[in-house]
């Protein structure tokens, strides 16, 4: 039972459904695609119009049908939809729904499965309880439904189903890449910017801490007065108030624009900063934002004289993800602290990718191009103007000997007044191309040159 209607199942937290996946074969076409003869049956003229409407809204569409991949195509032709994913043959059902959310990147609890044939509906109720289960009758009506409703409806939701065909794209070309992560993320021109948020900023940031689940350090909890939600009007409401700074994260690449992917909230104490919400969109995931938030973060904390750095986080099933990488940035969860991730805050700062932009931050593209061409000119090797900012520079591609590193430094002293040696006694800035300019931008005097 659910709260709109008789469909099987549920979506899990209650939350907002973010994918549909259909059966075509008199679901979203009129007849049965492989007894159709020469012509194949048209599309579903009501089932067509719930497409549009909740595609408007934000929410993506998929297939998951026993047919071959020719019925697919088929129906994105004849409801003029283009579908996130598509899954055709003889297995389960619920397997292919399983599939589908894997390759969407989100959680099977937030996947609603329409099929006309009771049994595939029992099937899937089964297997993947979290499942929202409903007979096309009962889709027609779910456009009212509050789990096909979402509260705030904006650019970036009516974008959705383009940005994950982008998406698609750059899964194929980083399949075909030869390189690391890492040097994917630099040949694909990807840009993070972090900025303070606006009041045009609200509505997006209010649908991210609705929406998202795998990277949100609030969910199931309140993190604003007793009995108020996350909203637009909550967080315009921070934008002002004292000691608390409110971010946004904005991501690009060659592929596609994602707009506003993640945020947070930031309460500042002389001591101790606290971040009450961390948000991320999970088409982030495996791009390097979340990583480049947690580094800014803590290198925000530490210039401002904070000893630690606390992000509380309950554990559950769904942020996984986001626990993961809260350990991987060297936050830790102390005994008399359950549930809250800390980070003592030392002289090591991480260092923030060149295609990073923040504030605090000096940029270290600029540097990094300038350190790529003396590179390349002092060793007389062309192919260094294009290696990534995470190339280690005394290992492969670069491979620095001991007098060209210190022609280096001697060329970083002259033209940016930065001493690398005498400041960084580690010398741990000297690790990538990376470190290396975000060590000398930070440090670098304004107009620094020859």
């Amino acid at each position: 039972m659910t709260a709109g209607g008789t469909g099987t199942g549920g979506t899990g937290t209650g939350g907002t459904v973010k994918c549909v996946v259909w059966d075509i074969d008199n679901t979203l076409l009129t007849g049965i695609y492989l007894e159709s003869g020469d012509e194949p049956p048209g599309a579903d003229p009501v089932l067509t119009g719930v497409l549009a409407e909740l595609g408007a809204r934000g929410i993506l569409h998929a297939l998951a049908s026993k047919n071959p991949p020719e019925a697919a195509a088929h129906t994105a032709r004849v409801t003029g939809w283009r579908f996130a994913a598509a899954e055709c043959g003889w297995g389960s059902k619920s397997g292919a729904l399983t599939r589908i959310a894997a390759t969407l990147g989100i959680a099977v609890d937030a996947l609603a499965f329409v099929d006309d044939d009771p049994y595939e509906r029992a099937e899937v109720a089964s297997a993947l309880p979290g499942v929202l289960v409903l007979s096309p009758e009962e889709a027609a009506e779910a456009p009212g439904w509050p789990e096909f409703s979402p509260p705030v409806i904006t650019a970036e939701a009516r974008r959705r189903g383009e940005m994950y065909a982008e998406r698609q794209r750059r899964q194929e070309a980083e399949r075909a890449f030869g390189g690391t992560r890492e040097e994917f993320l630099a040949s694909a021109g990807t840009q993070v910017t972090i900025a303070a948020a606006t009041a045009a900023d609200a509505p997006r940031l209010a649908e991210l801490a609705a929406r998202t689940r795998q990277f949100n350090s609030a969910a199931g909890r309140d993190v604003g007065a007793p009995g108020e939600g996350m909203t637009q009007g909550w967080f315009g409401g921070l934008l002002s108030a004292p000691g608390c700074d409110v971010v946004t994260v904005r991501l690009r690449d060659a592929f596609g624009d994602d707009g506003v992917v993640g945020g947070c909230v930031i309460a500042r104490d002389a001591g101790t900063w606290t971040v009450p919400l961390l948000m991320m969109s999970c088409r982030a995931m495996g791009r390097g934002v979340i990583d480049a938030l947690l580094a800014w973060l803590t290198r925000q904390a530490s210039r401002a004289g904070a000893g630690c750095l606390r992000i509380p986080c309950v554990p559950d099933g769904r942020n996984v993800p986001l626990r993961l990488a809260l350990a991987a940035a060297g936050f830790r969860v102390p005994e008399r602290l359950p549930a809250v991730y800390q980070r003592d805050l030392g002289a090591f700062l991480p260092a923030l990718p060149g295609w990073v932009r923040a504030p605090g931050e000096a940029g270290a593209a600029p540097v990094t191009d300038d350190l790529r061409a003396f590179l390349a000119a002092v060793t007389g090797r062309a192919e260094l103007l294009h290696i990534p900012p995470t190339a280690a520079l005394f290992g492969p591609p670069v491979g620095l000997d001991s007098l060209t590193g210190t022609l280096l430094l001697r060329e970083i002293q002259r033209r940016f007044g930065v001493d690398v040696a005498g400041e960084d006694l580690n010398l741990d800035s000297l690790a990538t191309l990376g470190t290396l300019a975000a060590f000398v931008a930070e440090r670098a005097r304004p107009g620094g040159g020859p």
